[in-house]
C-alpha cells in the first residue's frame, strides 16, 4: 500500500511569500481604475477553468483553456500602462536603477546629475499660493521626460523665484501646461501631461492635479501643483497626492523623493 504525502520545503514558503508580494502589488496598481474590474474578471474566468477542468468538463475545458492561453497577450494589451508602472517600480529600486547599477557593479562612471535647488522652487511656490496663482512644475528624477518637454518650449533657464513666478503668471504666453525642471534647470515650459486614469479620483482637484498625478504613474518625477481656486500645495509621486502642503512639508518631501 503506497502512502501519499505532500513535502513543504523551505523554498516552498519563499516561493507562496514572492507570489503574495507580486499580487499584492499588482492589486495596488490597478486599484482605483477601470483596470480593476478587468482584473477581476480574468482572475474569476482562471477560476472556473480549474473548477471544470476538475470535474473533467472536456469540452468546456478546452473552450475556456484557449482563453486562457491567449491571456499573456490580453494582459499585454489591456494592461499596457499599469506593466509600464510595474517595470518602472523595479528600475526604480536601488539595486536596478542605472545610477545604482553603474553604482554598485560597474564603478566604471558617476551620475553627473545636479543637485536640486530647492530653495527657489519652494519660495515661489509658497508666493503662488499666497497669490492664488496657478502652477504645475514637474521635477525630473531617473526617466527620461523628453517625449512630454517635446510637447512645451524649451528654454533651458535657471532656476530663479522670479523666473517661475513670471512663467506661472496668468497673462504670460507659457502658464499653461507645466513645467519640467531637469538637471536644475528649468528645462521647459508649456508642456502637456497626461492625466490619471483613476476613476476614484477626487473630484473637487482640477486638471492640474491630474495631470501631476498622471505624469507620475508614468514616470519617477515628482509634481508639483499650486491650485489657482485655493492657493493649496499639492505633491504628487509614484501616482499618490499629498495636498494642503506646509512650505516646509513640500520641502521635505522635494528632498526625500528627488533623485
Amino acid at each position: 500500500m503506497t502512502t501519499l504525502f505532500i513535502t513543504f520545503r523551505f523554498i516552498d514558503a519563499i516561493d507562496i511569500l514572492l507570489v503574495a508580494i507580486l499580487l499584492y502589488e499588482l492589486y495596488n496598481l490597478v486599484k482605483g481604475t477601470t483596470a480593476i474590474n478587468i482584473l477581476t474578471g480574468m482572475v474569476l474566468l482562471y477560476v472556473i477553468w480549474l473548477i471544470v477542468k476538475a470535474l473533467g468538463m472536456t469540452l468546456l475545458s478546452s473552450i475556456l483553456g484557449g482563453f486562457i492561453n491567449a491571456g499573456i497577450i490580453a494582459i499585454i494589451i489591456v494592461f499596457q500602462q499599469e506593466l509600464r508602472r510595474f517595470l518602472l517600480l523595479i528600475g526604480q529600486t536601488e539595486f536596478f536603477n542605472r545610477r545604482g547599477f553603474a553604482k554598485n557593479f560597474l564603478m566604471l562612471q558617476m551620475s553627473d546629475k545636479k543637485l536640486l535647488d530647492l530653495h527657489p522652487i519652494v519660495k515661489a511656490c509658497r508666493n503662488m499660493s499666497e497669490q492664488k496663482t496657478g502652477a504645475l512644475i514637474v521635477i525630473a528624477n531617473d526617466t527620461d521626460l523628453s517625449f512630454y518637454a517635446q510637447t512645451g518650449d524649451i528654454i533651458d533657464s535657471i532656476i530663479t523665484e522670479a523666473i517661475l513666478e513670471s512663467i506661472f503668471y496668468k497673462n504670460s504666453p507659457l502658464h499653461d501646461g507645466a513645467i519640467i525642471i531637469e538637471n536644475n534647470k528649468i528645462h521647459a515650459a508649456r508642456c502637456v501631461l497626461p492625466g490619471t486614469e483613476k476613476t476614484n479620483f477626487p473630484v473637487h482637484l482640477g486638471m492640474r492635479h491630474r495631470s501631476a498625478v498622471g505624469i507620475t504613474e508614468k514616470t519617477d518625477a515628482i509634481a508639483i501643483v499650486v491650485s489657482e481656486q485655493t492657493g493649496s500645495i499639492s505633491l504628487a509621486y509614484n501616482g499618490e497626492l499629498e495636498y494642503d502642503l506646509t512650505t516646509e512639508r513640500l520641502a521635505t518631501l522635494i528632498q526625500e523623493k528627488s533623485g
